[in-house]
């Protein structure tokens, strides 16, 4: 069996094989097992690393997944609880609300009355000065009507004698 390079003893120095199939069988072999030898160190430590990277990666996504988790289960928590404080709220508008309807229908019917019995006091008091009025009126009417019929009955002189005659006579008996 020779190689690509051979040394010749016999012949005194170097010398190439030119037969293909023997000399590439023991390049290949000489190449496979360099490779075997040498690349396994290296394939083993490129592996090793490529599986300590995969399994770094598969770590912090396995961390970053429960982290996630758990941030899942915070935030519907708080989403309940914010859930559960809006259905609160919405029940204490409601019962404000009619409490505040209440009170402002309670409020109008108080200022109606109030109206009410302002406008009664109102008309009561313009109906007094009214009938006050009237009274005036007539009582100066009257007054009126008693001074000319006075008048008419003092003017007769006869008149104003048996009247003065009268109330003398009244006065002494």
């Amino acid at each position: 069996m020779g190689i690509f390079f051979y040394l010749a003893s016999a012949e005194g120095g170097f010398g190439l094989n030119f037969d293909i199939f023997e000399a590439n069988l023991v390049n290949l072999s000489i190449i496979l097992v360099a490779m075997f030898v040498f690349g396994k160190r290296l394939l083993t430590n490129i592996l090793n690393e490529r599986q300590a990277k995969i399994e770094a990666a598969i770590a912090e996504a396995e961390t970053q997944a429960s982290d996630a988790a758990a941030a899942l289960a915070d935030a519907q928590q708080s989403l309940a609880q914010a859930q559960a404080e809006a259905q609160n709220i919405r029940e204490q508008a409601k019962v404000s609300a009619e409490r505040a309807k209440a009170d402002v229908l309670a409020k109008g019917k108080a200022e109606v009355e109030k109206l009410k019995a302002t406008a009664a006091a109102d008309l009561s008091s313009e109906q007094d000065r009214a009938i006050a009025e009237l009274r005036k009126r007539v009582t100066t009417l009257s007054l009126a009507q008693v001074e000319s019929r006075l008048k008419a009955r003092l003017d007769d002189t006869a008149l104003q004698e048996a009247l003065l005659n009268r109330t003398i006579a009244q006065l002494e008996g």
